[in-house]
Formats: C-alpha cells, structure tokens, sequence
C-alpha cells in the first residue's frame, strides 16, 4: 500500500529526486497533449517536446532561483527587469534553435536552414512562439515551488508555536520560580512593616515583572530594550536578599535596538543569582554585559561560584530550556558557550540578527 507520507517526506528530503518527478510528469502530460493536437507519432512527439522543454526548464530556474531571490525580493527592481528582459530573449532563442535541431534529427522535409544571426533578428517570430510557452512553464513551477515554500514555513511555524506551548509553563517557572516571588513578597513585608519608603518601590518593580512576563511576551520575538529594563527589575529585587557583599556589573554596549526571543536573558541571570550568589558565602559577583554590533548580538554573564560548591544538576537549569527554544527559531544561527574555571563560571549567547 502506498503511504503518501513516507512519499511526502522522501521528497521533502531528497530535492532533486522531487524535481526530477515534477518535470518527468510535466514533460509526459505534454507529450500526451502534443500528440493529439499534432496527430504525430510518439517518437515524433517525445523528440519536440523534450527539445522545448529543456530551454523551458533552465528559463524557469533562473526566473525563480536568480532573478526573484537576487533582485526582486532585495527591491533591486531595475536590475530584475533587466535581467528579466534579457533572460526572456535569450530562452526564446535557444528554445527556437533546440527545435531547428529536432527537426533535423527528425529529418523534416520542410525543416528551414536558419542561422543564428537569423534566429536571433526574428524578434516577432520569438515573441509570438516562443515566449509565451516559456512563460507559462515558468509561471507553473514558480507556482508550485512558492505555494510549497509557503507550507513548508507555515509547517514550520506551527511546530514552533507547539513547541512553545508546551514548555511555556516550564519556562515560567524556571525563570520566575517560587523561591523568587517568595523573597521578594517577604522582603515587601519587612519593608511595609518598618514603613520604609521603598516599600512602594519594591512592589512597583515586582508589578511590573508579573506584568511584562505575563501579558507582554507572547510574541516570538520582542525588543531588547523590554527585556533589558526586565533584568534590571529583577537584579534590583534579587539585591535586597543579599547585603553589600553582592557585586553586580552590568555593562551595557547595544548600538540599536533589535528584537529577541523573550525570557531567554532572564532565564541567564536567574542561574547565574542561584548558582552563584546563591551558594556562595563569600563575596559573590556577577557581571553581565549586552553587546550589539553590526550583525551580531552577544550577551556574557558570569558568576564567582564557591569552591566547595558543588552542583547536584548535570545541567544548570534553564540551560537546556534555552537551547530548545534557540534551535527552533535559530537553527544554527547561533552559539551558546559555558565554561567553567577559576571559580567562575560563564554563559556566552551570540545570535546572529540576520538568521531571524
């Protein structure tokens, strides 16, 4: 029994057996069609058409892998209709001289002895003959290629959007876990018990995490900026926990605001609070820094982490997480490094812009 999946699957995999289908059975419908119009022989039929259909072929090619991806979807419109207008001429010439050849191996009776100066001048003769055939093979693979594309991005899209959903609860509560809220809300009551000023402050900065984690990510993508002004709500709620013993940097180099996935950033810096500054007793630092340059974004964090420390998780939490969400929406357009020595231990995330 056939199974279309495994069929579809095979060709989404394998593109030039996909190709290879497509024009064997554009080429048989036509010679189907050319025989009895023509009322010609099958050996007559396969020979003409298979002559016409290679110019088709290389027309449509460079009609949908040159001149759409390289000119017309960069706006370059002026180089596209020039290379479009030359293109054109030139398929229709070497289709016209590709049936002179079929009809000399054909050995036509009435087969014209044109030359190449006398193809080549013929303009009306292509843009009646010639032209139009190859413009509507073009039209049909272009087609068929964009409507595939198309499914094959929505495809992608929707496996995103379930990859997301399912681990958006794990998500949360990896970067906005118990013990966060917690000791903030404890620290909101020994604040409004001493009637401190900074009461109000505290419960404005919590606010406004719940309400950005909340409400304000659901998007794919969001601005950096929004994800900056999260972190530094949330450094400034975890620093109450702690006396003047914490030591956070923070370094901000971003040339221009771009967009990111959301919670990644602070998924970063809730580890590097718990494994660093939570488990150190000495003096423990952190040190973040945001850079955006050109094509590239990067964002280090690093924490001092005790000696006698000693991690029980083969895998920081959140890490693993992070890299899910990054091959999805990434693929290879990004890196995540993490090292561990000296006493220090470091996260590297880069992300190319272009890749999003």
């Amino acid at each position: 029994m056939i199974n279309v999946k495994q069929i579809s699957d095979y060709l989404n995999k394998n593109r030039i057996a996909a190709h290879i289908i497509f024009w064997s059975i554009f080429y048989l419908l036509d010679v189907f069609k050319y025989s009895i119009l023509n009322d010609d022989d099958l050996k007559t039929a396969l020979v003409f058409n298979f002559s016409a259909l290679i110019p088709q072929i290389l027309f449509s090619y460079f009609v949908g892998y040159f001149i759409i991806p390289k000119f017309f979807v960069k706006k370059q419109y002026v180089l596209a209709t020039v290379f479009f207008i030359l293109g054109t001429y030139f398929f229709a010439v070497f289709n016209r001289e590709m049936i002179l050849l079929a009809e000399r191996i054909m050995q036509y009776p009435s087969a014209t002895q044109e030359s190449l100066v006398e193809v080549l001048g013929d303009f009306r003769y292509l843009l009646y003959r010639y032209i139009p055939s190859n413009f509507f093979v073009a039209l049909i693979f272009i087609s068929i290629k964009y409507v595939i594309g198309y499914q094959k991005i929505q495809t992608k899209d929707l496996r995103i959007a379930k990859e997301k959903s399912a681990s958006e609860l794990k998500a949360l509560k990896a970067q906005l876990n118990p013990h966060f809220l917690f000791n903030t809300l404890n620290n909101i009551y020994s604040l409004s018990v001493c009637n401190s000023p900074n009461a109000s402050i505290v419960i404005g900065k919590l606010s406004e995490i719940l309400d950005y984690v909340l409400y304000r990510c659901n998007t794919r993508l969001v601005l950096l900026s929004n994800e900056i002004k999260l972190l530094h709500n949330y450094i400034e709620l975890e620093k109450l926990r702690y006396d003047d013993r914490l030591e956070v940097a923070f370094v901000n180099k971003i040339q221009n605001d771009i967009e990111i996935p959301p919670l990644i950033l602070l998924s970063l810096v809730e580890n590097a609070f718990k494994h660093g500054a939570g488990e150190d007793s000495g003096s423990p630092k952190i040190a973040i820094e945001v850079n955006t340059k050109q094509d590239s974004f990067i964002f280090k964090i690093s924490n001092t982490v005790s000696k006698e420390y000693i991690s029980t998780e083969k895998k920081p939490i959140g890490l693993a997480n992070i890299r899910k969400q990054l091959d999805l929406i990434y693929e290879k357009g990004y890196s995540l490094d993490i090292a561990n020595t000296g006493g220090r231990f470091t996260v590297t995330l880069g992300i190319n812009k272009s890749s999003v």
